[in-house]
């Protein structure tokens, strides 16, 4: 291939470096290392987990936070006050727009880039202007001195650099705020990028995590607010990320796993890491050469079509996603690259796993909008997350999923905006309280990075259209006919022990019947608010007449003259005047504050 340029697996190094890398990390006294032989699990792996949880008389202990990562007060303190001095800085408490909260968080370190990462996925919590803006954070760092590089790899095979590597190039492929990528060759004259992981980087976020799951519980006992709630979530899904992203030894079984994934597809390829020398915080992987597909130009010069392209890789996503449900979860023009006539993904520090059920209602999903079926969507939303119709308001549900098929479905694929559709759908599930899993966030995620990339440099690719037209490709006119009767048998199964039942279950009803016990419990479906306005209505004309009665008795007390008076009227009418004037009092503001909250709660719909 002409004019190609070096590139390695740097994600996990660079969340997003436009130049290319290899994929590397850093050392520990006791490493732990990647072994293939027993499912990619490493035996340290399980040994860890015996030190992590013991089994004690009053039931299981799991190893304390702090003391894993070696937290005190006085660390936790003082990196709050860099927190604060860097909020202080940026003016937070008067107010931030989109770009200065992404200055910030990339002030803040990698913690904070990883927060606004995901965070741009949350449309329900920021503003949809915030959440694109964040969506353009990367973790791009000054690279850290060889020599640490050095001690790090030597600290980590406990044995010279000489020993393990012929060379080791001192100029880094890429630097970022995890970890630096280098070029290298073994002493077997293997051709490596090695990927060596900051010191220090794993027990900074630890600390930040811990101040933020801190304030989130402070928070939570002050504002029993949803979104409160769901800040929680998005913590701990961020430390899951962070945990992964940080052990390498999973990257280096993530890249096993996909390598077995791209041998299905002669267009399909990653790079090989080397197991004996991958460890917890160095990865040691072939170094691969290519053209990034950013550099277009390059691409159409050595030949090749960006329609090609770009359909083969969208089309190979759907296989990821909706066939094998293992996929590479950042897939941003740093981490792809063309390579002898294939796509070469790079860093699989960042994946995504969706089992079967999940698969099968997001197809579900894809369906129903492309049909404008709002039940049907509603039925593979509430199977996607585990809820069911009697735990949310259906009938609610049914007219917001209205909206959205309206606003989306009669779009054509090639203008149907992905990102707007997954926000929507996303913001009106938090709206009924069904959560949505992690999962769907990883997906959208990288779905739109992937349109994002599609869009900038091979805009004559549809995105959505190729996922369509995959998913129909799958199945042939008799495995629908098989699947369809299969179907028909389950619910034919399923339609006949309901009926038994109902049969069962009226023979029942028609013997309490006869003996005079059957009693009916109606509900309205959406008459509750109703209900509760008549309440308030007839208890506020019922204190009216009592009002009313109040001021006409004490007018016929006070035109009696009865003794004792005060301020020239009867004490008795004197107290009716007062009780009546009060319960007017409370009658107008208890009008204008339900009245208030009424007009608020509309505004929230």
């Amino acid at each position: 291939m002409q004019n190609s340029t070096a590139s390695a697996n740097s994600a996990a190094a660079q969340d997003d470096v436009d130049s290319q890398e290899s994929v590397a990390s850093q050392g520990s006294a006791a490493p732990q290392r990647l072994d293939v032989s027993q499912e990619f699990s490493s035996p340290q792996q399980h040994d860890d987990a015996e030190v992590n949880e013991t089994i004690g008389l009053f039931g299981t202990r799991h190893k304390d936070f702090s003391a894993e990562y070696h937290l005190t007060r006085r660390s936790k303190i003082k990196r709050l006050n860099q927190i604060m001095r860097v909020a202080l800085q940026y003016d937070a408490l008067k107010g931030l727009t989109p770009v200065k909260l992404r200055h910030m968080l990339e002030a803040l370190g990698p913690t904070f880039v990883k927060v606004g990462q995901v965070l741009s996925m949350r449309s329900e919590i920021l503003p949809q202007p915030f959440c694109d803006e964040l969506a353009k954070l990367r973790a791009d760092a000054d690279p850290m001195p060889y020599s640490v590089v050095v001690e790090t790899l030597e600290s980590e095979y406990g044995r010279k650099l000489d020993e393990v590597f012929a060379s080791v190039d001192p100029t880094p492929l890429g630097s970022a705020s995890l970890a630096q990528v280098h070029r290298a060759r073994l002493v077997s004259g293997e051709d490596v990028a090695i990927k060596v992981q900051r010191p220090g980087v794993r027990e900074t976020m630890a600390e930040d995590i811990s101040i933020m799951r801190s304030i989130a519980r402070s928070a939570t006992r002050f504002m029993h607010n949803s979104q409160v709630v769901d800040l929680q979530g998005v913590i701990e899904e961020l430390w899951d990320t962070f945990d992964e992203e940080t052990n390498f030894l999973s990257e280096a079984r993530n890249l096993w796993e996909f390598k077995r994934f791209c041998n299905n597809y002669a267009y399909m390829d990653c790079p090989t890491p080397f197991p004996d020398l991958c460890t917890e915080h160095v990865l040691v992987m072939e170094y691969m050469t290519g053209i990034p597909i950013a550099h277009t130009k390059e691409l159409v010069a050595d030949g090749y079509s960006l329609t090609e392209i770009g359909t083969k890789l969208v089309d190979n996503y759907a296989a990821q996603i909706l066939d094998v449900g293992f996929f590479h979860a950042d897939p941003h023009p740093g981490n792809i690259m063309i390579h002898g006539g294939q796509i070469v993904l790079l860093d699989l520090g960042m994946t995504g796993r969706l089992d079967a059920p999940t698969r099968a209602a997001m197809q579900q999903m894809l369906f129903a909008v492309a049909k404008q079926d709002s039940p049907q969507l509603a039925d593979a939303l509430l199977r996607f997350t585990g809820s069911t119709a009697s735990s949310v308001d259906y009938p609610e549900l049914l007219s917001d999923l209205d909206s959205i098929v309206e606003e989306f479905g009669t779009v054509d694929l090639a203008d149907l905006n992905l990102a707007q559709f997954l926000g929507s759908l996303t913001s009106m599930a938090h709206r009924h309280g069904i959560e949505v899993p992690s999962s769907i966030t990883t997906v959208g995620r990288a779905l739109i990075t992937l349109e994002g990339l599609l869009d900038e440099f091979i805009p004559n690719v549809n995105m959505i259209q190729i996922i369509s037209k995959h998913i129909a490709s799958q199945k042939s006119t008799k495995e629908m006919a098989k699947e369809e009767l299969r179907n028909v048998l389950v619910e034919s199964h399923e339609a006949l022990h309901a009926g038994l039942k109902a049969i069962q279950e009226s023979e029942t009803a028609l013997r309490m019947l006869t003996r005079g016990d059957l009693r009916m419990n109606l509900e309205l479906v959406g008459s509750k608010e109703p209900m509760s306005a008549i309440n308030d209505m007839v208890n506020r004309v019922t204190l009216a007449l009592i009002v009313v009665g109040l001021f006409v008795g004490s007018s016929i007390v006070y035109f009696a003259g009865m003794k004792p008076i005060i301020f020239g009227i009867p004490l008795v009418g004197f107290m009716g005047y007062l009780i009546a004037f009060i319960l007017s009092v409370w009658i107008v503001i208890d009008i204008m504050v339900k009245s208030h909250a009424t007009k608020k709660r509309r505004r929230n719909r």
